[in-house]
């Protein structure tokens, strides 16, 4: 139940359309779910703005199916994260509706929210194209979250001239998600050259000594320039999220 008809309901219990014990009934299950094997948090999206989001690793694919269709039943657009293709198909013939974006690793089920939340766009940025998985779950977040994203793929610092040939995109953004391996130094250079607060995204690209992302976050966290905030090695939803925040109108 999201806040629209959660007024929608109180209004029609005010106006007598709806009794009383109707009204319970469909608020039976706020603030959560229990299914036994989770809490499904159905009260999330009225607290937080953004529903429970499902991580599937070392869940079932019947579980996650459940989880789905509880958190979405009342036309919430719910998804769950790290899905391989596999465990996709199977969730698929439980839910047939959910759809499977392979790039970001997510199912998805319901419609696509209108992206009117935001006061401005939001730049996905990615150092090299083996970031993007990252960094299109760090999109495909903040577009469920009503954003208008904007994808710049590629633009390392080993070729700067590519990041530049993009300034006046970027510059028409108001945040931008960088995901970056190897030395991990793009989100400072964004930093550096643009005034627009800066979520770094460590990715586990690279080859032995980058640590599986080690590398790239320490580099992250001891960024000279001002305005960059890191999350963790490979957290795509968690940069998505905190780039909707702060893009969100007041």
């Amino acid at each position: 139940m999201d806040p629209k008809h959660l007024r929608d309901l109180l209004q029609s219990v005010e106006s007598g359309q709806t009794s009383v014990d109707a009204a319970v009934g469909q608020l039976r299950d706020l603030p959560f779910r229990q299914l036994g094997f989770a809490h499904a948090d159905t009260h999330r999206h009225l607290r937080t703005g953004f529903p429970e989001v499902i991580y599937g690793p070392g869940k079932t694919p019947a579980q996650i199916a459940r989880l789905l269709e509880e958190l979405g039943a009342q036309g919430v657009t719910v998804s769950a994260s790290r899905i391989t293709p596999q465990v996709a198909l199977e969730v698929q013939s439980l839910v047939p509706a959910a759809r499977y974006l392979s790039v970001p690793r997510l199912l998805v089920l319901g419609d696509d929210p209108l992206r009117d939340k935001g006061r401005g766009k939001v730049a996905v940025m990615t150092a090299g194209t083996s970031d993007i998985p990252v960094a299109e779950e760090a999109a495909v977040t903040c577009e469920l979250d009503g954003n208008e994203v904007i994808r710049i793929f590629d633009v390392g610092v080993a070729g700067l001239h590519r990041l530049l040939a993009h300034r006046e995109e970027i510059e028409a953004c108001e945040v931008l998600v960088v995901a970056a391996g190897m030395d991990g130094v793009l989100p400072t250079v964004s930093a550096g050259l643009f005034g627009k607060p800066v979520i770094a995204v460590p990715t586990s690209v690279g080859y032995g000594a980058s640590f599986q992302g080690v590398a790239a976050l320490l580099t992250m966290l001891n960024a000279c320039a001002t305005g960059v905030a890191v999350v963790n090695i490979d957290n795509g939803f968690g940069a998505g999220r905190m780039a909707s925040l702060l893009n969100r109108k007041r």
